[in-house]
This record gives structure tokens, sequence and C-alpha cells, in this order.
């Protein structure tokens, strides 16, 4: 699977969080993300479309958090189907998608997780079937 096709697919099956994904599909939309990020957070920056919050969600002139119009618009497009990849993958691996809530748990959570959208999809016999279905093709 190449980058396209592996951004293509994850668009078609936006809401779709059943079946399985290979690490190559999940690995190519996660870089296809991070780099809309930072070219949103560029084009925000350079448009002057930054919004500076606080933590209290009020606008403010302290440097506390930015966040941009563009930013705001691309995460609220590609969150659902970056989750629906994330569970498909985890699921590619025999877990359950709910473990995407380990993001949540700040600066601990996301090292167990990147671990498991990491491993194979293989167990221990070798055989690409699980609990969520055969392997795709």
């Amino acid at each position: 699977m190449n980058f396209r096709i592996a951004i293509i697919k994850c668009f078609m099956l936006y809401f779709v969080f059943k079946g399985r994904a290979k690490r190559a599909e999940f690995w190519w939309f996660f870089l296809f993300l991070m780099i809309l990020g930072v070219m949103t957070s560029i084009i925000d920056s350079t448009l002057g479309t930054q919004i500076v919050t606080n933590n209290m969600g009020t606008i403010t002139e302290v440097d506390d958090q930015k966040t941009g119009i563009f930013s705001t618009v691309v995460q609220l497009i590609t969150f659902i189907p970056g989750l629906a990849v994330g569970a498909r993958r985890l699921h590619d691996t025999n877990r359950s998608g709910w473990w995407q809530l380990l993001w949540i748990v700040i600066l601990i959570g996301w090292i167990p997780l990147f671990i498991f959208f990491a491993s194979s999809s293989k167990n221990d016999e070798g055989v690409n079937y699980n609990k969520f279905g055969h392997e795709e093709e």
C-alpha cells in the first residue's frame, strides 16, 4: 500500500470502526495527519488566523495556547477517520479499539499505544486470523 492509496482508503472508510488495517495503512495516514497539521499551522501563522486562548478557553493576550481556524477545521475533518483507522489497526493486533483511550493518559498512555500500533498482526503460530476477522488482502 502506498501513501495515496492509504489516504483514500481511510477517507472512504470514514465511519468504519470494524475490520482490520495493516501497519502501512495506519502509518501512512498518521504521516498524512502530521504533514497536514504542520501545513495548516503554517497557513494559520502566515494568514494571522490563529486564536490565542488561555486554559479556561477564553480569548486572551497571553500566549497560553494557540490554535488556528484552518487547523481546527482540518482536525475536525480528520478526527473520525483517524480514530477509525486506529481502531482497525488495533483490531489487526487482536486488541479492542477502545485501547485508543490510552491517549487520554498524558505522558505515558501513548507509549503502549505506539507499541500496539507497530506490532505484528500475526499471532505466535504465524496465523493472521483473530477475533476481529481474517486479514485483509
